[in-house]
């Protein structure tokens, strides 16, 4: 196959874009395996896109310099833009090890998925929303490896019931190494996988 060569009085591809009069040209098709990065115009082979830019299509693909370079999924191979989307992908390749401690029937991949599964209040073993909220508070409460997670923001009622009789808190949960306050456990407890890799925060 004869590819096109780039005459010399070019600087770059780029230079195809526009011919003298100013109209655009049609890009030029060197080969199947390759094509024009969308945002420095250098033609580029396969390699040289990763696999989410190359599945955009022609002339809307970035090639790995203008992107940067990717991070890549050990289990399929998908690349990420950053960090916290790659840690949020890689949940999906865990096994659902993690029973719920209240109607025991369910199995997730991150006990933070099982917290949230009882404070939906759709858990057999736990119905309704506030009853649900109320129960995973004093649980948390009793633990005292929580104690660091637990604000000291004043009650508010919750429901009529709560800890104590005085309801939960607003945000009842805060992550330590940053300060952001939380409604729900299960927001800090991804909080904390996501962002500070912390898988095991609640021990029972």
């Amino acid at each position: 196959m004869q590819f096109w060569a780039r005459p010399a009085h070019l600087s770059s591809y780029r230079d195809l874009s526009r011919r003298s009069d100013n109209s655009v040209s049609s890009p030029v098709v060197r080969s199947n395996m390759g094509r024009f990065c969308a945002e420095c115009h250098q033609w580029c082979q396969s390699g040289d896109f990763s696999r989410n830019q190359w599945t955009k299509g022609d002339g809307c693909s970035r090639c790995v310099d203008c992107v940067g370079a990717p991070l890549q999924c050990s289990e399929c191979l998908m690349t990420f833009v950053d960090q916290n989307a790659l840690n949020m992908h890689m949940q999906v390749h865990r096994p659902r090890l993690i029973t719920c401690i209240v109607c025991k029937s369910r199995h997730f991949k991150t006990s933070a998925n099982m917290v949230q599964h009882v404070e939906s209040g759709y858990c057999t073993g736990c119905t309704g929303k506030d009853n649900a909220r109320n129960q995973i508070y004093d649980l948390a409460s009793q633990l005292r490896g929580m104690q660091p997670y637990m604000t000291g923001i004043s009650l508010l009622t919750n429901g009529g019931g709560g800890h104590g009789g005085g309801g939960v808190p607003e945000f009842p949960y805060q992550c330590r190494q940053c300060d952001r306050s939380f409604r729900q456990l299960s927001q800090l407890m991804q909080h904390q996988d996501n962002k500070h890799n912390n898988t095991r925060m609640l021990q029972y």
